[in-house]
């Protein structure tokens, strides 16, 4: 199962169709990696300026660092499509078959683990676009801004993902420290995200 080289149209009609996958776990993974890809163009417009040689290795390592995410984020969109498998198969099981607790538990963890790093990777990208939003070209500001409301969304798209399973987990245990990740993720770079997009917001309207 392979989306990740699929043609934009063709990733748009797949995920609108009925099939589960790609969804929005996939749809998440996507834009996090479309905003990592601007946080490496603005570092790439920032290395080699005279202007900006006092940051240039800096910005040289969050260009790599931007690369890395996206490539991530950019395997998560099968990796969430193959998790969700067993958990669709779950969902086919008779209720009153005796097997189906026991394979939908293990269902839904498995389902869960490429969400919640979908979030660790739009969490890591909200960071470099922070700094980039400090020592970045700025004449691509705007494209921070736009990249670090991109991974914003996937940050927050991804984590309905994994709330959605932890919800119907037995095991509380577990579902309790997978949903205080997301939690303690969404709390710590939602706002970092908000507060990117809002200094570029307000140096470009500057600008007018």
């Amino acid at each position: 199962m392979t989306f990740r080289n699929d043609a934009i149209a063709e990733f748009s009609h797949k995920l609108s169709s009925k099939d589960a996958v790609p969804g929005g776990g996939g749809a998440a993974a996507l834009t996090g990696s479309l905003g990592c890809d601007l946080a490496g163009m603005v570092g790439n417009l920032t290395v080699g300026k005279k202007k900006y040689a006092d940051v240039e290795d800096e910005a040289a390592a969050l260009v790599a660092e931007a690369a890395e995410l996206s490539t991530a984020l950019l395997t998560a969109i099968d990796d969430d499509a193959e998790a969700f498998t067993p958990l669709a198969q779950a969902y086919g099981i008779a209720k009153d078959d005796p097997r189906r607790e026991h394979v939908m538990e293990a269902a839904l963890k498995t389902a869960c683990a490429p969400p919640l790093d979908i979030m660790r990777l739009a969490a890591r990208g909200i960071a470099v676009h922070a700094r980039m939003a400090q020592i970045g070209s700025k004449l691509a500001l705007s494209d921070v801004g736009a990249g670090a409301a991109l991974c914003k969304a996937a940050l927050q798209s991804a984590s309905l993902s994994v709330f959605i399973n932890t919800a119907s987990m037995t095991d509380r245990s577990h579902a309790f420290r997978l949903e205080s990740e997301a939690d303690e993720l969404l709390s710590t770079y939602a706002p970092l995200a908000d507060e990117t997009l809002a200094s570029v917001m307000d140096a470009v309207r500057r600008t007018r």
